[in-house]
């Protein structure tokens, strides 16, 4: 008795004709495992189920013949012509044998798809795998590009951190300037005058008394009295309103400072400063004069405004 072929082993397991002829011819007819794996690799190929046309010159399944020969035999046909007329095999030495009895040939075909069972799953078990590493693949990179978006958030956040740090510096170092000028102003107008603020900015906070008048008296008219201090309200922004004590010989950019450190304007925001009754708004030329100068002595009330 003689084993089945490839090609009718691949028939008798429920193999379409032409799917296994192309997978005997693509694998050089080596053997069932060898087709079987061609099977299973391409069988969703879109032209698996193309019909099969052998290449010109091949004879797959037996040997060619000499070049006296005109036409080439199909696979089937050499399937089925190596088996003699009277329903033996034939050898290559010619001799005939038995062909197989139907339990051998259910016994082979259950080898084989014991053997196609064991393959699909070790193929369902490759795929599986290499599923799972393109799943971790994926997940790495999804780690990676979250790690490369948070540090550049980082980065960003420490940019404008960093930012808003040397923004108030300098902000703090403006008005500490601005403090500077204006003791070295006042150390100015003391030298200036003598030193002789100190006296009669006491003199000045003692109440005068005041004197009778009467429509009948005699003497000659009062003398305008000199005032070395100014009394400021400020009305804010929100409504509300600050008061303090200035010299009569401070600018008016002393006021300004004394809004921006004791007010509750936004930080950053640039304002300018009014006078209501006349109204007058004062710009950054005026910020230099003493109040005096302004007639704003011996007491006014300004306004905050926004630019």
């Amino acid at each position: 008795m003689a084993e089945l072929t490839t090609l009718e082993s691949l028939l008798e397991m429920g193999f379409e004709r032409n799917r296994a002829e192309k997978a005997v011819a693509n694998t050089g007819n080596q053997g069932i495992e060898q087709a079987m794996d061609w099977l299973m690799e391409h069988e969703n190929d879109p032209d698996i189920d193309e019909p099969y046309v052998p290449p010109v010159g091949s004879v797959l399944g037996g040997t060619a013949d000499s070049q006296s020969s005109t036409e080439q035999p199909t696979l089937a046909d050499t399937a089925e012509g190596t088996a003699g007329g009277d329903g033996s095999l034939i050898d290559d030495d010619g001799s005939g044998s038995q062909l197989m009895t139907e339990d051998e040939k259910r016994e082979q075909v259950k080898r084989l798809e014991e053997l196609m069972r064991v393959k699909q799953a070790e193929r369902r078990e490759r795929e599986r795998a290499e599923e799972l590493d393109r799943e971790k693949q994926r997940r790495r990179q999804g780690q990676e590009l979250q790690q490369i978006r948070q540090k550049l958030q980082d980065d960003d956040m420490k940019k404008l951190a960093d930012q808003r740090r040397k923004e108030k510096m300098e902000d703090k170092l403006a008005r500490q300037r601005v403090k500077d000028k204006i003791a070295r102003d006042r150390e100015e107008r003391a030298q200036k005058f003598g030193g002789g603020g100190s006296s009669s900015t006491a003199a000045s906070s003692q109440p005068t008394q005041p004197s009778p008048s009467s429509p009948t008296s005699q003497g000659p008219p009062p003398t305008k009295k000199e005032y070395e201090e100014c009394r400021i309200q400020v009305r804010l922004l929100d409504g509300s309103t600050i008061n303090t004590v200035f010299k009569a010989q401070e600018p008016l950019a002393a006021v300004r400072v004394y809004v921006q450190m004791n007010g509750n304007t936004p930080e950053g925001q640039d304002f300018t400063l009014l006078s209501p009754y006349p109204r007058h708004v004062y710009t950054e030329l005026d910020m230099e004069k003493p109040l005096k100068e302004l007639g704003l002595v011996p007491s006014a009330v300004l306004v905050v405004t926004k630019k």
